[in-house]
C-alpha cells in the first residue's frame, strides 16, 4: 500500500504523459514509412533516369522534412517526463530503461540527423549514388531509432535481463541481450513499425488519390499509389502475422491484458473469439457474437488451450496454478518489509541481521516465491489489478477492424492501378482520401491496448504506476498539461496548414 498519496497527482501525471505520446505519435508513424517509399522511388531514379521519379522522390521528401521536425520537438519532451514526473520510475529502473534510450541518442538519432541534412541539400552537390545511400541511411535511421524506443518500452511490458540490487533498492541489467530480444521486444518493434508503414502507405494514396480527384499530376499520382498500394499490402500482411504473435505474447507474459482485450472474466477452454458485445467492468459481456474455440486456438493452437479470465487472475485458480492476487499483495508487502530491514540493518550496522537478510536477497528461490511479487506491496487491492475493461476492449476491435479494412483498400487500389481503371471510380478517389485519419486512428488505439491494458503497472509485476511519480505537486502538472496541450495543439494545426499548401502546390518541375 502507498501511503500519503495524491491520487491526483497519479491521474494528471498519466494525462500529461498520455496527452505527449498521443501527440508524438501523430507525427512518428509516417515518418517511418514514407522514408522508405521515398528510398525506393529513388532508387528507380537513379536506375532508370527518369526525372519523374526524382519529381516524386523530392515532393514526398519535402512532406516527410515537415512532419520530422515537428515528431522530434514532441519526442525530446516525451523522454524529460520520465525525469520531471516519473522521477522514481527513472530511479528504479533507470539503469536498464536508459541503455536503449541511450543507444537512441548515440546511434540511431545521430545517422538520422546527420544523413537527413545530405538527403535534402545534398542534390546539386553529391552524386547519385552518394545522395540515393544517405536517403537509404534516413529510413534505416528513423526506423532503427523507433526500434530502440520500443525495446524500452517493451521491457515495461515484459521486464527482462535484470536483477535486483538490495543495496541501492534498484534493478540493474544483467543481461543486455535478453532486454533487446525478447519476444515482447520483437514482436513489439515489427507489428509496431509495419503499422507506421500501413498509415505512410494511406497517406500516400489518399494525396495521390487528390491529384487525381482534380484531375493534376496523374503519372505522378497513379506512380505513387502504385508504390504505395504494393508497400502497404506487402505491410499489412506482416502487421497481420506480427499481430498475431503479438496477441500469444500477451496471452502469456500479460493475461490480464489480454483477458481485458476480450471482456473475459471467467476462464475457459474452447473459449471463442468477440466480434461483438457489450463489456462491463466486471460481468460478462453481453449481446455476445462470437467466433467458437478461436480464443483459445490464438493462444496456443488449440482450441483445447484454458484462456485465463480476470476472475481467474483476481481470485486465483488453484488448478491453474493461479495464485490469488491477495497473497501475492502479501508476499509483495513481506518483500517490502525485508528490504525495509536489511537497510536499516546496514544503517546500524547490525551484521547478524544484514547478512541473513542478504542471503536472502541473493536466494533463487526467495526472489521466486517472494520478490517477484514486490510492486503488488504497493497495491490497495486485488481488484486494482483490472485495466479498463470496456476500452480495452474497444480498442482491441477498432484496431483489428481498420486492419482488416487497410489490406482489402491496398488490394482493390493495386488491381484497378494495374488494369488502369482507377481514375473512372471517382467514389472510390474520394474514399481513399476520406481514409486518411483512419489508420491515425488505429495506431492511437493500438497503444491504448498496449498501455491502459498493462494498467496498474508501470513495470509489469514489478512497479505500479502509482509508485512510479515524482513526489511534486499536482497543480504544477496541472499547469504543464494544459501549457502541452495549447503548444502540441498550435504544433498541430501550423504542422497540416504548411503540409497542405505544399500538397496544393504538388511537386515541382523537373
Amino acid at each position: 500500500m502507498i501511503e500519503n498519496l495524491d491520487l491526483s497527482l497519479v491521474d494528471w501525471s498519466r494525462a500529461q504523459f498520455a496527452l505527449t505520446a498521443a501527440f508524438h505519435w501523430v507525427f512518428v508513424p509516417l515518418t517511418l514509412g514514407l522514408s522508405f517509399m521515398m528510398a525506393f522511388m529513388e532508387t528507380i531514379y537513379v536506375k532508370t533516369g527518369n526525372p519523374e521519379w526524382k519529381r516524386m522522390t523530392k515532393f514526398w521528401m519535402t512532406l516527410f522534412g515537415i512532419n520530422f521536425a515537428v515528431g522530434v520537438a514532441t519526442g525530446l519532451i516525451l523522454e524529460f517526463e520520465f525525469g520531471t514526473n516519473w522521477s522514481n520510475y527513472s530511479w528504479f529502473v533507470g539503469d536498464i530503461f536508459g541503455a536503449p534510450l541511450a543507444i537512441e541518442g548515440i546511434l540511431a538519432f545521430f545517422i538520422e540527423s546527420t544523413f537527413i541534412a545530405m538527403m535534402f541539400f545534398g542534390w546539386n552537390k553529391l552524386s547519385r549514388k552518394t545522395h540515393l545511400m544517405s536517403t537509404w541511411l534516413v529510413a534505416v535511421g528513423a526506423n532503427l531509432s523507433a526500434l530502440w524506443i520500443l525495446v524500452a518500452n517493451a521491457w515495461m511490458q515484459y521486464p527482462a535481463g535484470m536483477h535486483f540490487n538490495p543495496d541501492t533498492a534498484r534493478n540493474e541489467m544483467l543481461n543486455f541481450w535478453e532486454v533487446l530480444l525478447s519476444p515482447m521486444a520483437i514482436n513489439k518493434f515489427f507489428h509496431t513499425v509495419t503499422s507506421g508503414f500501413v498509415l505512410a502507405s494511406i497517406f500516400v494514396i489518399g494525396i495521390s488519390a487528390w491529384f487525381l480527384i482534380k484531375k493534376r499530376e496523374t503519372v505522378f499520382a497513379r506512380r505513387s499509389m502504385a508504390v504505395a498500394a504494393i508497400f502497404g499490402l506487402l505491410s499489412s500482411v506482416l502487421l497481420m502475422v506480427t499481430g498475431d504473435t503479438s496477441s500469444r505474447a500477451i496471452a502469456r507474459y500479460q493475461p490480464m491484458k489480454f483477458a481485458a482485450a476480450e471482456a473475459l472474466h471467467t476462464g475457459k477452454t474452447n473459449a471463442g473469439l468477440t466480434l461483438f458485445g457489450i463489456p462491463s467492468q466486471t460481468e460478462e459481456t453481453k449481446l455476445k457474437v462470437e467466433i467458437p474455440g478461436l480464443l483459445s486456438w490464438m493462444t496456443n493452437y488449440s482450441s483445447d488451450s484454458y484462456v485465463l479470465g480476470i476472475n481467474d487472475l483476481v481470485n486465483g485458480n488453484a488448478e491453474r496454478g493461479i495464485m490469488p492476487a491477495a497473497e501475492k499483495i502479501e508476499r509483495g508487502n513481506e518483500a517490502r518489509q525485508m528490504l525495509k530491514d536489511y537497510k536499516d540493518a546496514k544503517k546500524s550496522n547490525n551484521d547478524s541481521i544484514f547478512n541473513a537478510l542478504r542471503a536472502k536477497f541473493d536466494d533463487p528461490v526467495f526472489q521466486e516465491e517472494y520478490f517477484k511479487y514486490f510492486g503488488y506491496g504497493f497495491l490497495n487491492s486485488p481488484e486494482s489489478l483490472v485495466p479498463n475493461v470496456p476500452l480495452t476492449f474497444w480498442s482491441f476491435r477498432v484496431m483489428v477492424i481498420l486492419g482488416f479494412y487497410f489490406v482489402l483498400l491496398f488490394a482493390i487500389v493495386l488491381w484497378l492501378v494495374y488494369k488502369d481503371k482507377l481514375e473512372k471510380r471517382r467514389w472510390l478517389l474520394w474514399l481513399m482520401l476520406w481514409t486518411i485519419p483512419l489508420p491515425y486512428l488505429a495506431g492511437q488505439a493500438g497503444w491504448i491496448v498496449a498501455e491502459v491494458g498493462r494498467q496498474p503497472w508501470a513495470i509489469q509485476d514489478y512497479l505500479p504506476t502509482a509508485a512510479a511519480v515524482s513526489q511534486i505537486d499536482a497543480s504544477a502538472v496541472q499547469v504543464t498539461f494544459c501549457l502541452f496541450a495549447v503548444i502540441f495543439t498550435t504544433l498541430l494545426i501550423a504542422e497540416l496548414s504548411i503540409m497542405l499548401r505544399q500538397i496544393r502546390k504538388g511537386p515541382k518541375e523537373a
